[in-house]
């Protein structure tokens, strides 16, 4: 059942500061005491809220169970949600990358070469720009028009996908190549998956799901 925003900031303030009395939160709030109780009774019947008699407020099994839920997505570690990546080699051209785009449902592609060391990665927006006006664009090699592998942002495996997160949104992109150190300690990147905005909205949907049920 959502909470109204009152109620959000009862669950809130006993979380910060039970055992809270009633009158308490009523006087935090600029309330009166009856105009909460009804709030606090459901509260309480939702499991938001333990009540001690004499003591106050506590946070209940639901609000536990919440805390519990959000630790846990904020320590989940992108190699343990990362996709199979979907890559195309440096001399495939601009039709073939716009075909496995479309073919894969995805919004960019990984550029590696026969090792699957990171060459570059190309997105949707990279192809729209190259084509529009461009008859000639479709024979164009993708290593032409790709975002090359030193500024190509990354994820590492033991990465949180919170820090995933972060770099999607402070660089503007909408997926990041999960990389590890290549096999032949040359100082490339071996791909081994990718992660995505997509796979981020489903954790979270997941999550808030799970927690409301």
């Amino acid at each position: 059942m959502p909470l109204s925003p009152r109620q959000l900031e009862i669950v809130r303030l006993v979380k910060q500061h039970a055992p809270i009395t009633g009158e308490q939160i009523a006087e935090t709030l600029r309330l009166s005491r009856p105009t909460i109780r009804s709030d606090l009774a459901l509260l309480v019947m939702l499991g938001h809220l333990d009540a001690k008699p004499k003591v106050g407020y506590f946070p209940g099994q639901a609000a536990a169970q919440e805390d519990k839920g959000s630790a846990a997505f904020a320590e989940m570690k992108v190699k343990d949600v990362q996709a199979l990546p979907v890559i195309i080699r440096e001399t495939a051209t601009v039709h073939d990358a716009v075909v496995t785009l479309f073919m894969e449902n995805v919004g960019s592609l990984i550029v590696a070469d026969e090792s699957n060391a990171l060459a570059g990665v190309i997105s949707r927006k990279d192809l729209l720009k190259v084509t529009l006006g461009n008859p000639a664009a479709s024979t164009m090699p993708v290593g032409l028009v790709m975002t090359r592998h030193p500024n190509v942002v990354v994820a590492l495996p033991d990465e949180t996908v919170l820090e995933a997160g972060r770099k999607m949104i402070h660089h503007q992109v909408d997926s990041l190549p999960v990389v590890v150190r290549h096999p032949d300690d040359s100082g490339k990147w071996e791909v081994v998956g990718r992660i995505t905005k997509t796979t981020m909205t489903k954790l979270l949907v997941g999550w808030t799901g799970a927690v409301e049920s």
